[in-house]
């Protein structure tokens, strides 16, 4: 037995001794039972195998997602590099890159003439176009104003096989202001195998327009003053061997302008002439005469014109724009600023009736920097409807030979030497003729006012004129005749009851509207009246043809008379309608006249002076004063 074995009883017995032994003493630890002793970590042995399990679940986990991953990017690449060589270079497919459109033919055109082209197309691709279509779209009209639409046509090319060229000729028609540029959109429409897609291969190709058809001139200030009448001098000549037939000429205004006149007169409206046909070597001219109005110093107004073929659908309308013009107008403060007011009014026309006198005022105002000399202000009259015996002036001087009227050095001081910024006004006064003298009627009357300002301005080598004019028409409005009469003894009907009016017993009366109109024609003529409540309407109308209605409701009685002409009831037969009413007194009215009809009032548009016209006429009542056969007293009611 060794050394070790021999050690082990006798440490057993050792400890037997010292358990059994009465001197032992057993050393007790005492603990606080509320003190609550830390946690030990103490793992054991089965925690680390679970912690190895877990970190090997882990890293098992994440290899086989990093496998996924790198294949997924493999997958990708692999996807991208199929896709990019199938695109461009392999399999069925197309790419536009691949086909070319090439345009064969001359970049220069005469506008209106024929242009041939041939358009080239090769098909560069491993396969072929299916259903390909040639889409041909260029410019109609010479590209401004109205009537600029694109032609557009569509040739059917079938299939273009890999590696093939394909020829087409193209012929256009083109129009346009000469050195002007058009371009041409060539498309070409395809299909692929096994695709229901539509592609599209577009080319542009420019022409520029060495002449045009028609040749279009405008001779036209390029500055004017707010107020100043300008005039355009329009010249169409044909830039063909062959006539045109059926040419419009379209002139578009811009705000501001009004158009005054024009000779040749337009076709329709104010600013389109029907040229008919035109002939080679032959010039048609335009003058176009108007005046800047609402315009501002520093604005520039642009202005429109088109020449070309009349459109089927639209006699009015340019179909196919030949040639366009553009001009453009600066607007410059005046040298001297010159306004005509006439009874307040600044407008350029003015309407008046006979009845009304006619004040006129000629404001001035030196914008210059300079003084201004010798200034003289001169006012033309003119006009059917001038009542030349009427003119009256305040220092200035009628010159009725001439029909003008004067202001000077001589008449004013102060115009001999007008200071920069300096002004003031003149005035005058008159009138117009009657519009019906010995039986014959004023046609379209008016008066026609042409003012205008001039002087000197002394410069440091010359003197320079200055000048400014303004002027105003005043249209005179038609005299029309309204008269309305109440009868009982006399008119188309059979009147009946007492005369004078009994108390509670009914009389009827005739009542008569006569109309007369003297110059213009007047349009939506109408009469309106209504009814006093102890009347009726009893319905008879004379002559039945004449529109009058009444309405029970508000015992309101209508007239719709319409057109009245010129020179009605004067030279030719006037517009009258009777109408029979009726009245049963009450005993509060005894001793009086009651009323049969109340105001009535008649109104209108003159059509020459554009304005809408009211006539009134007061009530009528049984005093019967146009009744030739009505009795003294036969107004007042009686019992």
């Amino acid at each position: 037995m060794g050394e070790h074995d021999q050690e082990k009883p006798n440490r057993l017995e050792e400890i037997k001794s010292r358990l059994f032994s009465r001197n032992y003493k057993t050393e007790i630890e005492h603990r606080d039972i509320f003190i609550r002793p830390g946690r030990a970590d103490v793992p054991g042995a089965w925690q680390e195998n679970e912690a190895t399990q877990n970190m090997e679940n882990f890293f098992m986990k994440t290899s086989l997602f990093k496998k996924f991953f790198a294949f997924a990017v493999a997958f990708f690449l692999l996807a991208v590099v199929y896709a990019g060589y199938s695109f461009l270079g392999g399999g069925n497919t197309v790419s536009n890159d691949n086909i070319d459109i090439s345009i064969i033919g001359n970049t220069f055109a005469a506008g209106g003439e024929e242009l041939n082209l041939q358009a080239q197309i090769v098909n560069r691709n491993n396969s072929s176009l299916d259903l390909a279509d040639l889409i041909v779209e260029y410019p109609r009209g010479s590209g401004e104003g109205e009537g600029e639409t694109t032609e557009r046509f569509r040739e059917s090319l079938g299939t273009i096989p890999a590696g093939a060229i394909r020829n087409e000729n193209i012929q256009v028609v083109l129009f346009g202001q000469t050195g002007s540029s058009r371009r041409i959109k060539i498309s070409l429409e395809y299909r692929v195998d096994g695709s229901n897609a539509i592609f599209v291969k577009e080319k542009f190709y420019d022409i520029s327009i060495s002449s045009t058809p028609v040749d279009l001139s405008v001779d036209a200030p390029g500055e004017v003053s707010p107020n100043q009448s300008v005039v355009f001098n329009i010249k169409i000549n044909l830039n063909s061997v062959a006539s045109a037939s059926n040419i419009l000429l379209k002139f578009n205004y811009p705000p501001g302008f009004q158009f005054e006149k024009s000779v040749p007169a337009p076709s329709f409206g104010n600013n389109v002439w029907n040229l008919g046909d035109l002939k080679p070597g032959v010039e048609r001219g335009i003058s176009v005469t108007g005046r800047m109005i609402d315009v501002f110093d520093g604005e520039e107004k642009t202005f429109h014109l088109a020449v070309g073929s009349q459109s089927t659908e639209d006699k009015a309308a340019i179909g196919v724009i030949f040639n366009s013009f553009s001009h453009t107008i600066a607007i410059r403060k005046p040298f001297v600023a010159t306004e005509l007011i006439v009874n307040g009014s600044a407008g350029r026309e003015y309407a008046v009736d006979t009845k009304t006198p006619i004040r006129g005022e000629i404001r001035w105002l030196n914008n210059l920097d300079t003084k201004i000399n010798n200034l003289e202000i001169r006012l033309k009259l003119s006009g059917n409807a001038l009542d030349r015996r009427s003119v009256e002036v305040e220092d200035g001087r009628y010159d009725s030979l001439n029909d003008v009227i004067i202001w000077d050095k001589n008449y004013q001081s102060e115009l001999q030497e007008v200071d920069p910024g300096g002004g003031g006004s003149v005035s005058f006064s008159l009138s117009s003729l009657p519009l019906l003298s010995s039986g014959e009627v004023v046609r379209d009357p008016l008066i026609r006012l042409e003012a205008s300002v001039a002087g000197e301005q002394a410069l440091a080598d010359e003197m320079k004129s200055v000048n400014n004019s303004d002027t105003k028409t005043v249209r005179i409005i038609s005299d029309i005749g309204f008269a309305s009469k109440a009868l009982h003894f006399s008119g188309p009907f059979q009147d009946t009851g007492p005369v004078p009016p009994r108390v509670e017993q009914e009389t009827t009366y005739t009542i008569v509207w006569t109309l007369t109109n003297t110059a213009n024609s007047i349009s939506k003529t109408r009469v309106v009246s209504t009814l006093p409540p102890w009347a009726r309407f009893l319905g008879p109308v004379s002559p039945a043809a004449e529109n009058l209605t009444y309405n029970s409701g508000a015992k309101e009685i209508v007239w719709e008379v319409g057109n009245l002409n010129r020179g009605a009831g004067i030279l030719g037969p006037g517009r009258e309608v009777a109408f029979q009413v009726a009245i049963i007194p009450s005993l509060s009215q005894v001793g009086t006249a009651p009323t049969i009809l109340n105001d009535a009032a008649l109104t209108g548009h003159d059509d020459f002076a554009n304005v809408n016209i009211r006539v009134n006429k007061s009530s009528l009542n049984t005093r019967l004063s146009n009744d030739p056969l009505f009795p003294p007293s036969g107004d007042r009611v009686v019992e």
